[in-house]
């Protein structure tokens, strides 16, 4: 498989599976089982001298020149790639070699295209006359490319430009001669007479020009004295009107004169008592603007004042708010980082605690289980020595006093073979513990119950404390 890409002025034509016709494009990949050639759409020049014969059976040469191409339009490129692609007998021109594609020729397609502009050129000069192909060239040149180009269009060739240069004579003809040598004589002829007819011309139309010069020159003098008379007279009665007109001028003036003397006299009168009105006003005027200016003066001055003590206020009551304003942020923002440090204090505390409770968690497994870690944390903070030094501190100088009795026989057979041992040893056990009851709290029995002995020292105990204050203890002392 190969991928090709076009000249600028070119295309690719490709055929093969998959395609139903040819397929035409500027790039494309080719595979194994197709073709691809290159059609160049440069136009191209026909330079022919055709022999044709016109309606009255002369003969001329017709030497012209065609630049046509093929038509950059898909069909027509599909038509051109169909039929003219290849060599003149049919066989392929191109295809692709070593995987590149070959450019096509084109001398089958000029034969093919000069046939057609010959027959068609051959047509439309066989209708017309010498005169009218004379004549007529612009019409004579379209038709030829009208009708080539009809022709052209089953194959998508186009007719770019189309040049028809002038008409020959055919080898033994010399018509164009003797037409070019007969209208050069005419022409020669013709300039002679028109030399001389403008000769007459001249000579004639000097003539009537130097006669009606010399009567133009005679009427204008007649006319000239004629108008000068009367401008004489006309000047005379101009010059007496004149005087007439001057003379009623320097009267009108003078009055006049005398007239605006008078009006002038009176004017200046007026305008002085005008003046000295506007004197009195205006000095009026100047008195009330002075009283005016000082009253307004004054009250711009006390509305400046009046402007400045409210700006005063405003400006203290703008600060006084900034500054409640900035006291209120400060104590906020103090508050806040008073709140994050104690936040973070706590937060450290709280990560401290449980760093210590994950570190007593892990003595707790090494000692045993929580009675082992309590009471290694109680012998390293000496708390064994501390309670104990506590409670001797709590009975230190207590001097506890015990009363021991016996109530009777402990035990044996006669305790239990005589059956008022009972009321016995009540009776026994009652001196002892109203004695007690007294030396504990003060109370003591009715005189008609018992007699209480009197108090004697207390004794010193020489043995461990048994027990804290007074206790009673029914049996020995241990």
């Amino acid at each position: 498989m190969w991928y090709h890409i076009a000249e600028p002025n070119s295309y690719l034509v490709i055929t093969g599976a998959n395609i139903e016709k040819v397929k035409i494009a500027k790039t494309a990949f080719v595979y194994p089982w197709q073709k691809c050639a290159k059609i160049s759409i440069t136009p191209f020049d026909f330079s022919l001298s055709l022999q044709a014969m016109t309606i009255e059976k002369l003969q001329f040469s017709l030497p012209a020149v065609f630049t046509i191409g093929p038509e950059d339009r898909p069909a027509s490129l599909e038509k051109y790639a169909m039929l003219l692609t290849g060599g003149a007998d049919g066989a392929p021109a191109t295809g692709t070699h070593g995987g590149k594609p070959t450019p096509t020729g084109r001398g089958h397609v000029q034969e093919i295209v000069k046939g057609i502009i010959e027959g068609e050129t051959r047509v439309i000069v066989s209708g017309m006359s010498m005169e009218e192909i004379f004549k007529e060239r612009q019409i004579f040149k379209q038709k030829v490319i009208q009708n080539v180009q009809s022709e052209l269009d089953q194959f998508g060739l186009r007719i770019y430009n189309a040049n028809v240069k002038e008409l020959q004579d055919t080898p033994g003809s010399e018509y164009f001669a003797y037409l070019s040598r007969k209208a050069h004589e005419g022409a020669l002829n013709q300039a002679k007479i028109d030399v001389a007819e403008a000769r007459m011309k001249g000579h004639i139309g000097e003539a009537e020009k130097q006669g009606r010069t010399k009567q133009e020159i005679s009427k204008i003098d007649a006319d000239t004295a004629v108008l000068e008379t009367k401008r004489k007279s006309e000047k005379a009665t101009a010059d007496a009107q004149l005087a007439t007109k001057q003379t009623e001028l320097d009267m009108g003036i003078t009055f006049a004169k005398i007239r605006a003397s008078r009006q002038a006299e009176v004017r200046d009168t007026e305008l002085q008592r005008e003046v000295e009105s506007a004197r009195a006003e205006t000095e009026l005027e100047r008195l009330r603007a002075t009283d005016v200016t000082r009253s307004k003066i004054a009250k711009e001055s006390a509305q400046q004042h009046a402007d400045a003590a409210y700006y005063t206020q405003v400006k203290g009551a703008d600060g006084s708010v900034y500054k409640a304003k900035m006291d209120a942020e400060a104590a906020y923002y103090r508050q806040t980082k008073e709140a994050e440090a104690a936040f973070y204090a706590k937060k450290k505390e709280a990560e401290g605690i449980s760093e210590m409770a994950n570190a007593y968690g892990h003595m707790a497994e090494v000692l045993g289980g929580p009675q082992g870690l309590m009471q290694y944390l109680m012998l390293q903070s000496n708390t064994y020595e501390k309670l104990a030094k506590a409670n001797a501190t709590a009975i230190n100088g207590l001097q506890p006093k015990i009363t021991v009795w016996n109530t009777g026989a402990q035990g044996g057979e006669g305790s239990a073979a005589d059956p008022s041992a009972p009321i016995r040893n009540l009776f026994q056990s009652l001196p002892p513990l109203l004695s007690t009851i007294n030396e504990q709290t003060g109370i003591a029995p009715p005189s008609w119950l018992a007699q209480m002995p009197a108090p004697s020292p207390p004794e010193k105990s020489s043995g461990r404390e048994v027990a804290k204050g007074k206790g009673l203890v029914n049996g020995d002392s241990r």
